[in-house]
């Protein structure tokens, strides 16, 4: 895994609508997960990841080898509950970027075409997801596809060194856990879906005999993350992702040759990551990076959830206990400590944050997370499921003085059952004492129509917030209810009286109207490169006759103000390709011609990359303004 610059969290971070502390993980003993909430909890959280794809790219913003996983966890999420919603998604990341890419055009190297770059690892991420695709929809070309990276892969299968193994990267510099893991599980596969085959199990059942015998398991049976010069295990860090690989591994090659040997194996290497000492902490799944004094990269960020794919297809396989109460601890976990208001799930799944290393949420922690949430429904999908969501998740307001202030929400119903059938409920919505929301109680009656495609209906909110009140943050609270089933959504109001935030950390979200393409890797670090952007709204009490922004901001930045969020003028500009920080400066722009003539005058602020082809795009680390 390679990329060209800023290993940072693209979206944002966040505090947690649980009550952390940062004090420490939490110990997770779950109760069971009745099936329903299960499925529900999965579906909204497969919706806030897809939230995050970007449709002209047909990928995952500035993650190449991060998007194959993330899509292959949509592919997962959709065999398992039989919601089919996503297959055009997959189908369009397939024929946009099955092609030729020059470095730098996908955040990553240079892209040959058919998914295959001079990161090894990279290309099998993406063979491994094509299989996916190919096992939901059936078509051809998928597994056509997966069949030609396996072909580029199987060119750095290498005896001359170490007795063999895949090379990690076209330089042949080192041989690692994560590629031979791969090769063992994508080979197995191509086996096992390829009629008549001999040839994949042949380097299948080769590459299982030379990992075992690598040195790469330690005598703990943990997966070190490959070897050294001298062949050797070089005792780096066992990443969860290596060890979830390796049982992935295994359980593969048992269904193609049914040696139970193989299957005994993977179990063994599941125990061991289980085990004390192995890789939970309190019983939640704990990466080295998730202790409270480090942050995770972008890498780091996706290991776990790729450990629970392969661990829920353990537990299905095995039918093991243990198993299946480990996926519910971390499904349990990641709901309660380690999701926000907008149900984004972060990195730590024990929960914890603090200044200095806040969880990180993004799209990647999403898919991430995800995995547990999906592997905690059944095998076989419920027959029913309600979920309900408020939007916008979260939004601020800066109250007209002596009046009260209205904000409009969306109440949104989900649900699936059998075709035809009638799930009748209801949704009673809730508000901090003195408020006002309308409607205080609704009615909805749907008529389902089967797993693949949930169906949902919308309602208005009504929120008024009284002149006065104080500066901080409040919660409106949906409850629906229907046939025994239920769900909570909720929303964030920030009441402020003025704007004054660092960017990347919690006091930035409610400000934060379109976080797009861009990056953030820590407090004070926001950035927009290539085509990225991202956009602050600031709503203005009606009556305000002027306001202005000023921006803490360096290199190749554009800076552009809209009223409508739509039409935009650009006020700043960066002339210079500058990337080493050393036009940083606090510049202000004036925002009274785009504030309204009256009512509410929202004025929107956006940043972007004045040389997008080179990627070191507008960093703005603090925004304050100021209106009258």
């Amino acid at each position: 895994m390679f990329l060209l610059r800023r290993l940072g969290a693209t979206l944002l971070t966040v505090v947690l609508i649980t009550a952390l502390t940062g004090t420490g993980p939490a110990s997770a003993k779950p109760p069971g997960i009745a099936p329903e909430t299960a499925l529900a909890r999965a579906r909204v959280a497969a919706d806030v990841l897809m939230s995050s794809y970007d449709q002209k790219k047909a990928w995952f913003p500035s993650s190449w080898w991060n998007s194959a996983v993330a899509l292959q966890t949509v592919g997962d999420y959709m065999q398992r509950t039989g919601d089919r919603r996503y297959l055009a998604q997959l189908d369009h990341t397939f024929e946009t970027n099955k092609g030729p890419f020059p470095a730098g055009e996908l955040s990553t190297d240079e892209i040959y075409g058919n998914f295959t770059s001079r990161a090894i690892d990279d290309a099998g991420w993406w063979a491994l997801n094509w299989i996916q695709a190919y096992d939901l929809t059936g078509q051809p070309k998928y597994l056509d596809m997966a069949v030609t990276i396996a072909e580029f892969m199987n060119d750095f299968w290498d005896p001359s060194s170490c007795g063999g193994g895949i090379w990690w990267n076209e330089e042949r510099t080192y041989k690692n856990a994560v590629t031979n893991g791969q090769w063992i599980r994508l080979t197995a596969e191509l086996h096992n879906r390829i009629p008549g085959d001999t040839a994949w199990l042949d380097r299948a059942e080769e590459a299982w005999a030379w990992y075992l015998d690598s040195g790469m398991i330690n005598s703990d049976g943990l997966v070190n993350d490959g070897l050294n010069d001298d062949c050797e295990n070089n005792r780096q860090t066992v990443w969860t992702y290596n060890q979830g690989l390796a049982i992935g591994a295994g359980l593969e090659l048992w269904r193609a040759n049914g040696d139970e040997a193989v299957l005994a194996k993977a179990r063994e290497l599941a125990d061991a990551a289980l085990a004390d000492g192995g890789l939970l902490v309190d019983g939640v799944l704990t990466e080295s990076c998730d202790a409270l004094d480090r942050t995770c990269d972008d890498n780091g960020k996706q290991f776990k959830g790729i450990f629970l794919r392969y661990l829920m297809d353990l537990a299905d396989t095995t039918g093991a206990k243990r198993y299946r109460e480990f996926v519910r601890t971390q499904a349990t976990t990641i709901w309660e400590h380690d999701r926000d208001v907008a149900n984004r799930l972060g990195c730590r799944w024990a929960g914890g944050t603090n200044d200095d290393h806040p969880n990180a949420f993004d799209w990647r922690t999403q898919a991430s997370a995800l995995s547990a949430l999906i592997a905690a429904v059944p095998e076989q999908e419920p027959a029913r499921s309600l979920s309900a969501t408020l939007s916008p998740a979260r939004t601020a307001i800066l109250p007209a003085a002596g009046e009260p202030t209205e904000v409009k929400l969306e109440l949104a119903v989900q649900a699936t059952g059998k075709p035809g059938r009638s799930l009748a409920g209801g949704v009673e919505l809730d508000a901090p004492s003195g408020w006002t929301v309308e409607p205080e109680r609704t009615r909805f009656r749907l008529i389902t129509g089967g797993a693949a495609e949930p169906v949902q209906r919308t309602v208005p909110v009504t929120v008024e917030i009284p002149a006065d009140t104080e500066s901080g943050t409040y919660l409106v609270t949906a409850s629906a209810t229907a046939a025994g089933l239920e769900f909570t959504a909720q929303a964030e109001i920030e009441v402020a009286h003025k704007i004054d935030f660092d960017t990347g950390t919690a006091a930035e979200i409610p400000w934060l109207w379109d976080a797009d393409g861009s990056g953030n890797n820590g407090p004070q670090r926001r950035f927009a490169d290539g085509n990225s952007y991202f956009v602050y709204r600031f709503p203005f009490p009606a009556g305000t006759t002027a306001a202005e922004a000023t921006l803490t901001i360096e290199n190749q930045y554009l800076v552009d103000l809209s009223s409508d969020g739509e039409n935009w003028t650009t006020v700043l500009r960066e002339d210079e390709p500058i990337r080493d920080g050393s036009n940083k400066a606090d510049l202000t722009v004036d925002l009274t011609p785009y504030l309204a003539a009256d009512g509410e005058s929202p004025v929107y602020l956006r940043v972007r990359d004045s040389f997008p082809e080179d990627g070191w795009g507008g960093r703005v680390y603090h925004v304050t303004a100021t209106f009258s």
